[in-house]
C-alpha cells in the first residue's frame, strides 16, 4: 500500500481544475417541464467498468474508516451529496432548474448510500451529468438563435455575476431571462473593447460552441472523479478522489520530474500547440520542436500515426508520456507555414525532464538600513517537494527542497549575508518530511511538528540532526495561500523563537495531513489486470499541530509584524471553506523554545508603522486595498452601455495612474543579485549554447524596437512592497541586535498566545 503524508495546498492544484467547461456556463433547460428531468435520450450513455465500481465503493470504506472523522454517512448526507454535485457540474447556478434537484433527491436521496457501498454503482452521478448534457445542447441551440436576435443596451438591468450562493431557477422562463442577462453580459466584453455588434456575435457563438465540444470530449473517469470528489470534500475540504491521469499529474508536482519530450502544450481552436520547451529535455535538444508548432498526429515507436486535431489535451498528452527510453513519432505542423497543409515527423525519445522552473531560488537584496546598506538574502520556496516513492528517493538526480534550500544557505554565507527571509508567500504545501527536514537547517534537534490520528495517538515528528545549516538571523515571509507545509515551518520556526513572522495578518490555516491510498492497493488482483491504471483516494488521516500543542487548523501561524494586504480581504483562507474542520489543541512537546522579546517586536511594530504612515508605497497599497473593498462589495453589473463605458473610463483611469505610480517606485527597488542552484545554472548554460547554435535572426528595424517597446510598457515592473517592508523589519531587527539569541527572552517557552480569531478585514 503506498501512503504518502502530504501537506497538500488548500484544494487549489488539482481538482479545482474540475471539468474543462467550467471555463464558461453553456447550459440550462430550453422546453421541458418544471417538474421533471429531461426525457429526451442523452447525446451518449455512460458505462462504469468493474474497476470503477471496486474504487467507488473503497472511497466510501475509506471515508468511512479510515478518514480522520471516523464517521459513517447518514441517509441525510447522501441527499445533500446529490445537490453539492449538482453545484459542483453548475457552479453558478446556470445550467440546472430548481425542478431539477428536487427530481434527483426524489429519485436517488434513500438509495444512494446503498447502491455506493454495495454495488459501487455510479448510475445517479452518470445520470444527473447526462441530464446536465442535454439541457447543454438544448440551451446551445437557443443560445445560437437568441444571438441572432436584438439586445437593448439602453435598458437599465443588471447581471449578478456571483452566483454561488443563489438558487437555481424556479421555471424556464426565468432560466431563459437570466441566460438573455448572461448574453448581454458577455456581448458587453467585446463592445467594451470597440468591436462591432457582429463580431460580438461571431465570437460569443463561437466560445459556446467550442465548450459545447469540449462537453462532449467528458466521459466516464471524468464524471467519476467529480463525484468522488464532490463525496470526500463532504468530510473535509482537502480530501479528494484522484483520476489515473491526475494521480500522475500529481505526483509530477511533488517530484518535479517527468518522463516524457520536455514540451508545454495548450490547446487552441482544436489544435495542440507548443507554448514552450524545458531546457535540458528532449524536445529541446532535438532542436526539431519549436513553441507554436502545432502537433496534429502521434505515434508509439513503429505504429501509425493517430490523428489529435479535436482531441482533448489530456488524451494528447497520454500519448506523448511514456516509459523511459521509448520512441513517440509526432506529426508537426510548424508554427511558421505559409500553408496549413505543410506537415512534418519527428521522432524524440521519451525520457526524464526536470522542471527546475518550480524550485527554490535565491537573490541577494542591498538594503539600506540605519547605519548604512545591509545584505540581505532571500530564498524563495514555492512548495516542498522531493521524492514520493521509494525508488525516488534512490534516483541521483532526485529533487529535494532540503537539499536546494540548504545548497543555497550556503550561497548565501558564502555570498556575506547579514541575514536571510524564507518566502513562503505562495508555497501552499507539500511533503510532511520535507517540511520537517528543512525546519532541521535552522535548529540543532527538537520536535517540529505532533501528530495526531482518528483514535487520538500523538506522534512526535523531530528533527534527528544535530547539524545548523544556518544560525543567523532569520525570518519568514507569509501570505493567506501559505499553507500545510508552510505553516509548519513557520509555526515551528516561531515556538524555538527561531524566525520572525511577517506578511499578512494570518497563513492560510491548513492543519491536516493527508495520506495517498492507490486504489490498486485494495482491490482484489484477480478482478484487473496489472496494466490497468486505476486512481487513488487523498484523504485527511490525521491532524498536526505545532511544539507547543496549538493547532494550525483554521486559525494558521499570526504574523509578528502583520502588513496590511488584500489578501486579507478574499475568503481564501481555511475558516471560508466549507466542511473545514475545527481549531484545537493537544499537550505540548518536550522542546526548548524561547518567545521573542516583547520589547524588539514593539519596536520592530513601531518602526514599521512609521513607514506605513510616510512611505508612498504604502499609500499607493492603501488606495489599491480601497479599490478592491469597493469592488468585492459588488455584487450585480450594469448592462446599460453608456454607463459600463464611463464606468471603464473611470477603471482605466484608476489602472493607468497605478502602474504609472507602480512605475516610479520601482525606481526605488534595492539593488539585487540572483542565485541559483548549480544544477539549474548548467541547464541555464545548456539551453544559452543550444541558442547560440541558433542562426542568427535578421536585425531589428526601428519599427520592431518601438513594437517592442509598446509591448513592454504594457506591464508595469515589479515593486513588492511586502518583500522591502519584511527586509527592512529585518534590518531594524539587525540594528536591535546582530545576534538572533539577544532576540528572545531568556526565560523557556512554556505557552504561546491563543491565535487571534480570523476574520478580520476578510
Amino acid at each position: 500500500m503506498t501512503v504518502d503524508q502530504i501537506e497538500h495546498a488548500p484544494s487549489f492544484m488539482f481538482l479545482r481544475q474540475r471539468l474543462i467547461l467550467h471555463l464558461l456556463p453553456i447550459v440550462a433547460l430550453c422546453s421541458v417541464r418544471a417538474d421533471e428531468a429531461p426525457s429526451v435520450s442523452p447525446p451518449k450513455t455512460f458505462t462504469e467498468t468493474s474497476v470503477m465500481a471496486d474504487e467507488t465503493r473503497l472511497v466510501v470504506q475509506l471515508l468511512e474508516t479510515v478518514h480522520y472523522k471516523n464517521e459513517q454517512m447518514k441517509e441525510k448526507a447522501f441527499q445533500t451529496l446529490l445537490t453539492d454535485y449538482m453545484a459542483e457540474l453548475d457552479t453558478h447556478r446556470l445550467f440546472f432548474l430548481d425542478s431539477d434537484r428536487s427530481f434527483f433527491l426524489r429519485t436517488y436521496s434513500k438509495s444512494l448510500g446503498r447502491s455506493l457501498r454495495e454495488e459501487g454503482s455510479l448510475e445517479a452521478p452518470f445520470r444527473i451529468f447526462a441530464t446536465y448534457h442535454v439541457r447543454a445542447d438544448r440551451r446551445l441551440e437557443w443560445i445560437l438563435e437568441r444571438l441572432e436576435g436584438e439586445f437593448d443596451f439602453d435598458a437599465e438591468e443588471t447581471y449578478v455575476f456571483d452566483r454561488d450562493e443563489v438558487d437555481w431557477p424556479g421555471t424556464v422562463e426565468e432560466s431563459d431571462d437570466l441566460w438573455r442577462r448572461r448574453l448581454k453580459y458577455e456581448l458587453l466584453q467585446d463592445l467594451l473593447n470597440d468591436k462591432p455588434i457582429d463580431e460580438a456575435r461571431v465570437n460569443v457563438r463561437k466560445r459556446y460552441e467550442r465548450l459545447a465540444r469540449n462537453l462532449n470530449e467528458i466521459g466516464e473517469l471524468e464524471i467519476q472523479e467529480l463525484f468522488l470528489s464532490t463525496l470526500a470534500r463532504m468530510y473535509d475540504p482537502h480530501s479528494v478522489f484522484f483520476s489515473a491521469d491526475t494521480l500522475e499529474d500529481f505526483s509530477i508536482s511533488m517530484r518535479l520530474s517527468l518522463v516524457g519530450i520536455g514540451a508545454l502544450l495548450a490547446q487552441e481552436d482544436g489544435y495542440c500547440v507548443v507554448k514552450e520547451l524545458i531546457p535540458g529535455g528532449p524536445a529541446s535538444l532535438s532542436k526539431q520542436l519549436a513553441p507554436n508548432d502545432k502537433i496534429v498526429g502521434v505515434a508509439q515507436g513503429s505504429d501509425e500515426s493517430v490523428d489529435v486535431i479535436g482531441m482533448s489535451l489530456r488524451k494528447i498528452v497520454n500519448q506523448i508520456r511514456g516509459d523511459k527510453g521509448s520512441e513517440v513519432r509526432l506529426t508537426i505542423l510548424p508554427g511558421d507555414a505559409a500553408d496549413s497543409s505543410v506537415r512534418r515527423e519527428l521522432s524524440l525519445v521519451r525520457d526524464v525532464v526536470q522542471l527546475n522552473a518550480s524550485r527554490a531560488r535565491a537573490e541577494i537584496f542591498e538594503v539600506p538600513g540605519p547605519n548604512g546598506i545591509v545584505p540581505l538574502g532571500v530564498i524563495n520556496i514555492p512548495s516542498f517537494y522531493g521524492p514520493v516513492e521509494e525508488e525516488d528517493r534512490e534516483e541521483k538526480d532526485r529533487k529535494s527542497v532540503t537539499q536546494d534550500v540548504e545548497e543555497l544557505l550556503v550561497k548565501l554565507q558564502n555570498a556575506g549575508v547579514e541575514g536571510i527571509v524564507l518566502d513562503l508567500r505562495h508555497n501552499g504545501g507539500g511533503l510532511l518530511s520535507e517540511a520537517v527536514d528543512m525546519t532541521g537547517l535552522f535548529i540543532p534537534q527538537g520536535p517540529v511538528v505532533q501528530v495526531r490520528d482518528s483514535n487520538g495517538q500523538i506522534y512526535v515528528k523531530p528533527d534527528l540532526d544535530p547539524k545548523v545549516v544556518y544560525d543567523g538571523p532569520l525570518m519568514v515571509l507569509t501570505s493567506h495561500f501559505s499553507a500545510s507545509a508552510s505553516e509548519i515551518v513557520a509555526g515551528a520556526l516561531q515556538n524555538y523563537g527561531r524566525a520572525l513572522i511577517t506578511g499578512g495578518s494570518s497563513t492560510h490555516g491548513k492543519g491536516t495531513v493527508q495520506a495517498v491510498l492507490e486504489m490498486k492497493s485494495f482491490i482484489p488482483r484477480r478482478t484487473f489486470n496489472e496494466s490497468q491504471k486505476t486512481g487513488a483516494a487523498k484523504l485527511t488521516v490525521q491532524k498536526f499541530y505545532l511544539p507547543n500543542g496549538f493547532s494550525t487548523q483554521n486559525k494558521g501561524v499570526l504574523s509578528d509584524v502583520a502588513l496590511p494586504s488584500i489578501d486579507d480581504l478574499l475568503p481564501f483562507g481555511e475558516s471560508d471553506l466549507p466542511n473545514a474542520m475545527v481549531w484545537d489543541t493537544i499537550r505540548p512537546a518536550r522542546f526548548t523554545g524561547f518567545s521573542i522579546r516583547s520589547e524588539l517586536l514593539d519596536n520592530l511594530r513601531e518602526r514599521s508603522l512609521d513607514r506605513q504612515n510616510t512611505l508612498g508605497e504604502f499609500q499607493f497599497l492603501n488606495r489599491r486595498i480601497d479599490w478592491f473593498k469597493v469592488k468585492q462589495e459588488q455584487k450585480a453589473i450594469s448592462l446599460n452601455l453608456e454607463e459600463r463605458r464611463t464606468r471603464k473610463v473611470i477603471d482605466e483611469a484608476f489602472t493607468e495612474e497605478m502602474d504609472r505610480e507602480q512605475t516610479i517606485l520601482a525606481d526605488l527597488n534595492f539593488d539585487s543579485t540572483e542565485h541559483l542552484l548549480d544544477s539549474v545554472l548548467k541547464n541555464r548554460a545548456s539551453e544559452e549554447e543550444e541558442e547560440e547554435e541558433i542562426e542568427e535572426p535578421a536585425e531589428d528595424t526601428e519599427e520592431d524596437v518601438e513594437l517592442a517597446e509598446e509591448e513592454t510598457d504594457k506591464n508595469p515592473p515589479r515593486f513588492d512592497i511586502h518583500l522591502r517592508e519584511s527586509l527592512r523589519i529585518l534590518a531594524d531587527a539587525l540594528d536591535y541586535s546582530p545576534n538572533p539569541r539577544d532576540w528572545t527572552d531568556s526565560e523557556t517557552l512554556t505557552a504561546q498566545r491563543e491565535p487571534a480569531s480570523t476574520g478580520a478585514l476578510r
